[in-house]
């Protein structure tokens, strides 16, 4: 975003009136780097896991430990927006930053903010028994930013009381007696402090107070609270200098600014610019008035307030205010577009005479009459003003005594005289932007895409895909043909290594070396008699395509299992299974060779069943990979669900199956167990694209244990998710953005183990996998000078975290995965199914991104033209779906 600057004295030079402003040089307030993100753990206020404290401690701990010039970055997670504190002191140099859909909510508690009586929350003779939610107590260059929400629930009921702040205020007023509540935002004796682009609602007090701070800058803060909420000012600058208000929209109960000075010191240089004001009592100067000058007000709209521009003190507080200009104003339905009143308080006695002079209205507009009040407080203390270019249309009605005006009867043509035009100057308050739909529905038109007919219909590299029809379900493995066997596997039978075997993987060997020999590329059969083949299986590259395939229709009674992890050492490979591949096929031997030479496996190499071969299929049978099988279980809940506080023992992932560039491969009646990343699948070379078909399938896991780049259709199967984390995730897809599909799922159902963690309803359908990520442009980070910029190469030094590159290969891994016709159980999330990759403050986070809209939306949000930058032409439109759902039902 261009960055806007206000250089007040160049607005003004040759007006004469070049001091009446705040006099310092401002430029558009930037966010200062982080030194925490805080994840929200929370959907709402009251909605926080069981047994758990609200955010004050761990808030005010980021804060405290943070460095001068650094921010503490309260962020959402997921379906987690909300956080929920107390009173919170904001040291000097630190930056707040509530980001873009969180809220920081006040608690309603009335026994955190109490100062030691006893009566915060209650009504006396004393008041101000209320600490103020967020204090900054001087010291310089402090701030609060951001692009989400302070919410001070003023009309929510407090704990254990039957009224909410707002309700006790209203009462003290009935009784003529004080009311004691919380403030929001309190700045005392600072220098420099800012708000930026935050939005702060539904204060119970005063929404920001300023006290003898000398520079103060808002700039497009918006302020949201109800027209009936009582002394809920906006903002009120107090015996303060150097204070500027710009490009901002406030709505409120009370003054939607309201300069005051009390016998600490003058308020002064003052400029509010460019702004907009709806219900409150208007752009007010008072009630304390003891010495007010130098103030600007320009370019303001007030719609529907109930005083205008308002000066309004009298003798028990009153005082000098001078050098007051009012520049290019427009009001619509204000009862009292021009209000100066010397006796706000009738009966009220003292000696503070207030005295208004040099008052400037030039260019003022109302576009309907009210009341015109100008009331000086005698004869020799006559409010003195000038009228410049002053409109009033319609028949004002005029209150005016002890006045010196310039011209004499300013408002004696004052419905034709010269003024700006307003009718175009009345923006709508801007709203919150709806919460994002994080359920969207694909057109019946759109889901008709998806049919499995289209989905396996396409193959070629990402965006060149051309026809290639492929129909799995006309496949006699899907009919329940019998298949003629050219290997038999029986660990109970004799073998004799031409057609009988002890071993899956010898009679794959033998497959592949037979095809080679006889250059004979028609499918070879493998019939595995039931039982437990405890061995690795690799099926490479080959002229034939294999089908492996058990007897009967029970898929437990041929199980092919192991146990590899991501943390095992090639090393232990070998020793454990390398005497199964001394005298394979050498295309096999080269496979196994690329796994016990790694150091340590990675995802990659910890596959039980690894594929190469195109046209692969499998039917009635299990392929399982044992690590930490079965897995840690919790018993199912009864009555408190949410069970969150429990930590999971520390897992790698573990995969059963990984289809690698297999094309056209199928499954029919197959189990595939394991935990995480039970089941991975890749394109081929160059992204192009591998299409595999899973019928009659069940497959289980607790994290990311459906995964990769590749095309996958899953019809009439059981996903299940197990609840041994209190997190989980059924996919990770990292499809590019130009291959037409990812993970499609057809009249399945997603299940769950009944669990505790499970019925908590917390988990999510997938998150999309950040492959090859080293850097994160997405989010907050807590390193000094972090960037993470577009470049040709993706990197990121551990030895220099502060810089990286990412290259578009790796923005571009968006991921896909659309459901269809299916049952979602009630582990599944139900507002919010798709998660983002990790949480903001990580380097591997990236937001979910439900279209190409939404990733188009990311990149410019961070400073990345998709144009100029990644070469894309234009936004796609219609918009590329990468998240869907058509016709689902729930628990």
């Amino acid at each position: 975003m261009k960055k806007k600057s206000l250089s007040f004295l160049m607005l003004l030079a040759g007006t004469g009136l070049a001091q009446a402003q705040d006099q310092r040089q401002l430029s558009e307030p930037v966010v200062p780097p982080a030194c925490a993100v805080l994840a929200a753990t929370r959907t709402g206020p009251d909605a926080g896991t069981a047994g758990t404290a609200d955010d004050t401690a761990r808030i005010q701990q980021a804060l405290n430990h943070c460095a001068a010039g650094q921010s503490v970055r309260l962020a959402p997670s997921n379906q987690n927006l909300a956080f929920l504190s107390g009173p919170l002191d904001l040291p000097s140099g630190v930056t707040l930053v509530v980001e873009k859909r969180a809220t920081l909510f006040a608690s309603t508690d009335p026994a955190v903010y109490d100062r030691g009586r006893g009566d915060c929350g209650k009504t006396n003779t004393l008041g101000h028994g209320c600490r103020t939610f967020i204090r900054a107590e001087g010291g310089s260059h402090s701030a609060i930013m951001g692009e989400g929400v302070i919410d001070g629930q003023g009309g929510v009921k407090l704990d254990g009381r039957t009224e909410s702040w707002w309700q006790v205020a209203r009462r003290a007023q009935k009784e003529k007696s004080e009311h004691n509540v919380p403030r929001l935002i309190e700045v005392n004796a600072a220098r420099e402090f800012t708000l930026y682009r935050i939005t702060l609602r539904n204060s119970p007090n005063f929404h920001v107070t300023l006290n003898n701070v000398d520079g103060f800058t808002a700039w497009g803060v918006h302020i949201d609270t109800p027209a009936d909420a009582r002394n809920t000012d906006g903002i009120d600058p107090v015996s303060s200098r150097n204070v500027t208000i710009t490009h901002s929209f406030i709505r409120t109960g009370d003054d939607n600014v309201a300069i005051k000075a009390n016998k600490s010191a003058p308020t002064e240089y003052i400029s509010v610019i460019d702004n907009h004001f709806y219900s409150g009592h208007g752009m007010s100067i008072g009630s304390e008035t003891l010495g007010v000058r130098h103030v600007l007000v320009q370019d303001l709209s007030l719609d529907g307030t109930t005083s205008g521009l308002r000066i309004k003190s009298d003798v028990s507080r009153g005082g000098h205010v001078e050098d007051i200009t009012y520049r290019n104003v427009c009001l619509r339905d204000v009862a009292a577009p021009i209000d100066i009143d010397t006796h706000y308080t009738r009966g009220a006695m003292g000696d503070k005479k207030p005295v208004f002079d040099g008052l400037l209205f030039d260019q003022v507009h109302s576009l309907t009459p009210g009341k015109l009040i100008i009331q000086g407080l005698e004869a020799g203390m006559p409010v003195r003003a000038t009228f410049k270019d002053l409109r009033i249309d319609g028949s004002p009605r005029l209150q005016i005594e002890h006045a010196a005006l310039t011209p004499a009867d300013p408002f004696a043509n004052a419905n034709s005289g010269a003024a700006p035009s307003c009718e175009q100057r009345f923006p709508a308050f801007p709203q919150q932007p709806p919460a994002a739909n994080l359920r969207p529905q694909l057109s019946a038109e759109q889901a008709r895409q998806y049919a499995y007919g289209e989905v396996l219909k396409y193959a070629g590299e990402p965006g060149q895909e051309k026809a290639d029809p492929w129909d799995p379900l006309a496949d006699r493995l899907v009919q329940g043909a019998a298949l003629k066997p050219d290997y038999i596997v029986d660990a109970a039978a004799a073998e004799n290594g031409s057609t009988s075997f002890h071993s899956v993987q010898a009679a794959v060997s033998r497959a592949v070396s037979d095809a080679r020999a006889g250059k004979d590329a028609r499918r070879r059969f493998i019939l595995v008699k039931p039982g437990t083949y405890r061995e690795l299986v690799y099926v490479p590259q080959s002229i034939a395509p294999i089908t492996v395939y058990g007897e009967g229709k029970d898929a437990a009674a041929t199980v092919i299992t192991a146990s590899l992890d991501a943390a095992v050492t090639g090393k232990a490979v070998a020793e454990q299974y390398g005497a199964q591949f001394a005298h394979a096929d050498p295309d096999i031997q080269a496979m196994a060779a690329s796994v016990t030479a790694r150091e340590t496996l990675s995802t990659f190499a910890s596959a039980t069943v690894w594929v190469r071969n195109s046209g692969f299929q499998a039917r009635n049978i299990t392929f399982e990979n044992a690590y930490r099988r079965p897995p840690p279980t919790q018993a199912p809940c009864v009555e408190d669900c949410r069970a969150a506080t429990v930590v999971a023992p520390v897992q790698h992932q573990a995969v059963a199956l990984m289809l690698d560039g297999a094309d056209r491969s199928q499954f029919e009646n197959v189990r595939l167990l394991g935990l995480q990343d039970t089941l991975y699948m890749k394109t081929q070379d160059g992204g192009r694209t591998a299409r595999s078909f899973f019928n009659h399938a069940y497959v289980e896991g607790d994290v990311d244990f459906i995964f990769g780049d590749a095309t996958a259709f899953f019809y009439q199967s059981e996903i299940k998710s197990l609840g041994s984390r209190p997190n989980s995730y059924v996919g990770a897809p990292d499809t590019n953005i130009r291959t037409r599909y990812g993970l499609v799922f057809d009249h399945c159902t997603f299940t769950n183990d009944g669990s505790s963690f499970a019925q908590a309803g917390k988990y999510n359908l997938i998150r999309q996998w950040f492959h090859n990520q080293r850097c994160t442009p997405f989010g907050a980070m807590a390193i000094n000078g972090y960037s993470c910029k577009v470049a040709e190469t993706n990197h990121f030094d551990p030895q220099n975290p502060s810089t990286g590159t990412i290259n578009r290969a790796v923005l571009e891994t968006v991921g896909k995965m659309v459901v269809l016709h299916s049952h979602i159980g009630r582990h599944i999330n139900k507002t919010n199914p798709w998660a983002d990759w990790n949480q903001s403050g990580k380097l591997s986070y990236r937001p979910v991104q439900l279209d190409s809209d939404g990733y188009w939306a990311h990149l410019i949000e961070v400073g990345i033209d998709p144009v100029k930058q990644l070469g894309y032409a234009a936004r796609p439109a219609p918009a590329l779906v990468f998240l869907g759902e058509f016709e689902n039902t729930a628990d």
